[in-house]
């Protein structure tokens, strides 16, 4: 199942209307280069979007692809810099990062460097799907790192973009699915190796402080950041200096991020949604264990309830974070004779017949039939080793490789929008129950919470269009 609900081009239409994008926009022709001529022997010429600490961890796979970067972009020069003078520590004698060209704009960049095939895009989640229509809509290839999508809106609208250009690439940075044990994984479940599975729980214990109210008291702006294009598509809320650390400081933020069930989410979910083809949640319910403000919560307990599918039964998808997070005891004393205790992350398909086991990335699957003492590798599970390969895998389990060999015309990307806004789609949806502080009936088709017009603001969140 590539598509989380049926579109028409109704629908296309004012999805795209609403982001303030057109039709007549998506380029007619795309560039030679960017349908892959040339093939392995020719190297990308590449455009890095925000230069921060994500770029940084994502830069050495780029470089050691061998791969062109001709421009890079953000509007923080700090960390310009720092992208710059870490890459060029990396390049071969010869070659350096101190010649690309450098942008504030990511506008700019698009409009003026007509000769890259293809971008990265890393800022904060916030920034992710209006500079991926934006790359798209200039006739360029996209790995976008997760979160994709900052509302239900967002991710029905990456989608049917990513749709409408099928000879665009895209692949979202859900680094687990390129490796061989997710991709197993998924073949053993479909098999039907754990029976029907009617209940899935995800968790990582990590936690916020308790949900807080965003501070009206003003830091210095650091020289070289231009805090009103940081903010971006999100309000304009006063500085403070925590906000620059990373995805775990501004994603506790509710105006730019949606917390652990986003960024760890996009991991933890996406197996599920996958392996079961679960298509959209039909209802959505949260606890937590304070009042909601401004701020993700200290501890989160999100469900979500699927229909069944053909001969697939109806599932219940679990989504656990904070201190103590974990699945429930009569699920998690299955896994205590292998790892001795309940991993700090994971997720856990509960079948009739037995369990399988994965990290929270997806990777690393186990399996443990119900007659079995201990888990085993879903590599060499004795009861697997007849189920049949049916998935490509990733050519060294690299992630960013196969989106560049994608770029070249020699392979797929696996984690392309088209799923991968299906997955964000959940995640969405439960952060939507979250704000409303209510179980809800979603309705993916229509994009609509059963019965509840106030949600409709955060189903289709306002943006500032002044950076867009």
């Amino acid at each position: 199942m590539r598509n989380c609900q049926s579109t028409t081009r109704r629908t296309f239409l004012r999805q795209m209307a609403i982001s303030g994008a057109s039709l007549l926009a998506v380029p007619a022709v795309i560039s030679e280069r960017a349908w892959g001529a040339g093939g392995a022997s020719r190297r990308l010429n590449m455009a890095l979007l925000a230069c921060g600490g994500r770029m940084r961890q994502l830069l050495p796979s780029i470089l050691q692809s061998g791969e062109n970067i001709v421009a890079v972009c953000d509007v923080d020069q700090r960390e310009i810099a720092r992208l710059i003078k870490g890459g060029s520590k990396r390049l071969p004698a010869g070659r350096s990062l101190e010649n690309v060209k450098v942008y504030e704009d990511y506008r700019k960049l698009l409009e003026k460097e007509k000769s890259v095939d293809a971008v990265v895009i890393a800022p904060g989640q916030r920034w992710h799907v209006p500079m991926s229509k934006a790359a798209m809509l200039a006739g360029k290839h996209v790995f976008c790192e997760k979160p994709l999508c900052h509302s239900c809106a967002e991710a029905r609208q990456i989608q049917e973009l990513a749709q409408r250009m099928p000879k665009l690439v895209t692949q979202v940075g859900s680094q687990g699915g390129s490796t061989d044990t997710f991709r197993r994984s998924m073949e053993v479940i479909q098999a039907g190796l754990l029976g029907r599975i009617r209940e899935v729980h995800c968790w990582i214990n990590r936690g916020f402080p308790p949900s807080a109210a965003v501070d009206q008291n003003v830091d210095p702006i650091p020289a070289g950041l231009n805090w009103d294009f940081w903010c971006g598509p999100s309000r304009l809320l006063p500085f403070k200096n925590y906000y620059l650390g990373g995805c775990l400081a501004w994603g506790r933020w509710l105006e730019f991020g949606d917390g652990h069930l986003a960024d760890m989410g996009a991991h933890g979910l996406n197996l599920p949604w996958r392996a079961l083809r679960l298509g959209a949640p039909l209802k959505a319910s949260v606890e937590i264990p304070e009042p909601l403000k401004d701020s993700y919560p200290s501890a989160t307990t999100f469900r979500w309830e699927f229909a069944a599918r053909g001969e697939l039964p109806a599932v219940t998808l679990w989504w656990h974070d904070g201190a103590q997070a974990g699945p429930p005891a009569e699920l998690g004393n299955r896994l205590l004779s292998t790892y001795n205790k309940v991993p700090t992350n994971g997720v856990l398909f509960a079948g009739e017949k037995g369990i399988l086991f994965s990290d929270a990335w997806g990777v690393g699957g186990v399996v443990r039939l119900n007659e079995e003492s201990r888990c085993r590798g879903v590599l060499d599970h004795e009861a697997a080793k007849s189920i049949p390969v049916t998935l490509p895998r990733a050519k060294g389990q690299n992630h960013m490789q196969e989106f560049l060999d994608a770029c070249k015309g020699l392979t797929r990307t696996f984690q392309g929008f088209e799923s991968a806004a299906c997955v964000a789609e959940i995640a969405m949806v439960g952060i939507v129950a979250l704000r409303l502080g209510r179980p809800i009936e979603w309705d993916s088709a229509s994009l609509k919470v059963k019965g509840v017009p106030a949600a409709e603001p955060l189903v289709h969140r306002p943006q500032r269009t002044k950076w867009l």
